[in-house]
């Protein structure tokens, strides 16, 4: 699929780095590092805007490594940027770590994927369909 884009950063245009990868880098555009101490956040510029057909959203993710390495991920994952939102998309990162993390112009912190969607039209009915889980909700299903 083809998506209008406008990239304001000095930065290439996020790209799938295999054949079968999901998701594209996201890289701060920023004037100077940023530090991300202990348990702070802060939305990361990305200088990236896009238009997106309708009935698809781009899912802001964490990236698994700056997760894994330094306990640095996305705050609201996935954060949904809207078909309709013509804004810079911005990450908001947060520093779950017990040091400081410092955000360099350039570095790769999310991942962009692009989804499909549909809108769902709400059915009020008065009971639903019984299942063998029935309410069960939050560890119902066992531990292994």
């Amino acid at each position: 699929m083809q998506i209008k884009i406008i990239n304001k950063s000095a930065h290439a245009l996020p790209n799938y780095e295999t054949l079968a990868s999901a998701g594209m880098d996201l890289r701060a555009n920023i004037a100077a590092p940023i530090t991300l101490s202990t348990l702070d956040r802060a939305i990361v510029p990305t200088g990236l805007f896009i238009e997106l057909p309708i009935g698809y959203e781009a899912q802001v993710r964490p990236r698994s490594g700056l997760a894994a390495k330094k306990g640095v991920t996305v705050l609201n994952s996935p954060g949904t940027v809207d078909a309709d939102y013509r804004g810079e998309i911005g990450v908001i990162l947060v520093n779950l770590s017990q040091e400081d993390f410092v955000i360099e112009n350039g570095e790769r912190i999310a991942q962009l994927i692009i989804a499909k969607h549909e809108r769902a039209v709400w059915i009020a009915v008065e009971a639903l369909t019984e299942t063998s889980r029935g309410e069960g909700g939050f560890g119902s299903t066992g531990v292994k």
